[in-house]
């Protein structure tokens, strides 16, 4: 059995890892990081303690009505990125631990578009 970081649950929801392919399984936020655990198999987790997050990466569509999903890009092992039943309520919880300073929205197609044409930096995806 996999041991939790978190000591506190604050919040625990159905959702998605899109690392590789789709996963599903619970997610588990808490007082020492946030947690994937895969419904079919449990060795297949994620954790990723708070003090690993660099930037809070959220897609957000509809001006603001949607937010399909968000990432952890973290200090040394690159971006996660999930999908939720509630991303509201679940970035809520992350910005109690999380600075919202650190919480960014992500490009849309067209910012990335105007990018390439424009001939700005390449490798930056945030505003």
């Amino acid at each position: 059995m996999v041991q939790s970081l978190n000591t506190k649950v604050d919040m625990v929801v159905d959702g998605n890892s899109h690392l590789g392919l789709t996963d599903y399984g619970k997610i588990m936020i808490g007082d020492h990081g946030f947690e994937f655990y895969d419904n079919r198999n449990a060795k297949n987790y994620i954790q990723i303690p708070w003090k690993e997050v660099d930037v809070v990466i959220v897609s957000v569509m509809f001006k603001g009505r949607w937010i399909p999903r968000y990432g952890f890009r973290t200090k040394k092992n690159g971006t996660y990125t999930f999908s939720s039943k509630q991303p509201r309520k679940v970035l809520r919880e992350v910005r109690k631990y999380i600075k919202p300073d650190h919480i960014v929205r992500s490009l849309t197609f067209f910012d990335v578009l105007k990018r390439a044409f424009k001939g700005k930096n390449q490798n930056s995806y945030l505003k």
